[in-house]
């Protein structure tokens, strides 16, 4: 994270964040719902081509607004403000929801097991495999789209008011800034949806519902 938000050049810029989305996407493979089965294909190797696609595709996106500017030698102070400073966050934010959501795609293709109250299974719900991966998702969104913006407009008020005086001392307060942005994050973006799940009964399948009377569902929606 750290290293992703000080590039400058496209070229750098796609290194660091295919390696940031590698890591994010293998957590993600790793910590999904392990419900999801195929008999003509190994749902692995599909997860892990997948990612491969959609770590690619976000390296390339989060890099295009550099490489747009170097390219074009777009040197205004807007410019520059808007892609180094303003787009990273946004950026990011969801090209994360997006690797986790090719990534988990099988869980919304296939479905994910539904529990009743007890922690017996009802059925397999493609909608609770959907619900799932987008608060996933969301909160993967929330999570580092915050920790690239919020540190970004607590520099811009650090170095307005003087508050570091030596202009060396403002690479390891940026650090510090971001680490700290992400030490609060993590639990925030963690808690924003229960690890247990809830789904109404009325947003089931009816194959499903036609072999039990419960009113709530649970599902394990993963990290």
């Amino acid at each position: 994270v750290i290293v992703s938000s000080v590039q400058r050049q496209a070229r750098h810029s796609f290194f660091w964040q295919f390696v940031f989305h590698t890591y994010t996407t293998a957590f993600t493979l790793v910590n999904g719902n392990g419900t999801p089965k195929a008999e003509e294909y190994s749902l692995q190797q599909k997860q892990i081509f997948l990612g491969l696609g959609a770590i690619s595709y976000a390296a390339c996106v989060g890099a295009l607004p550099l490489s747009f500017v170097n390219r074009y030698t777009l040197k205004s102070p807007l410019m520059q403000l808007f892609v180094k400073k303003l787009l990273p966050a946004p950026l990011l934010g969801l090209t994360s929801a997006f690797t986790v959501a090719m990534v988990r795609s099988p869980e919304f293709d296939n479905g994910i097991e539904v529990m009743d109250r007890n922690g017996k299974v009802i059925g397999v719900s493609k909608k609770a495999g959907k619900k799932a991966v987008m608060e996933t998702a969301l909160s993967r969104a929330v999570l580092f789209g915050t920790t690239f913006f919020l540190p970004e407009v607590l520099m811009y008020f650090v170095q307005r008011a003087r508050l570091v005086k030596n202009p060396r001392a403002l690479g390891p307060v940026r650090m510090f800034v971001i680490m700290s942005v992400l030490a609060g994050m993590l639990p925030v973006s963690f808690s924003m949806f229960p690890q247990c799940g809830e789904i109404k009964r009325a947003d089931l399948e009816p194959e499903i519902l036609s072999s039990t009377e419960e009113t709530e569902f649970f599902y394990n929606r993963g990290i």
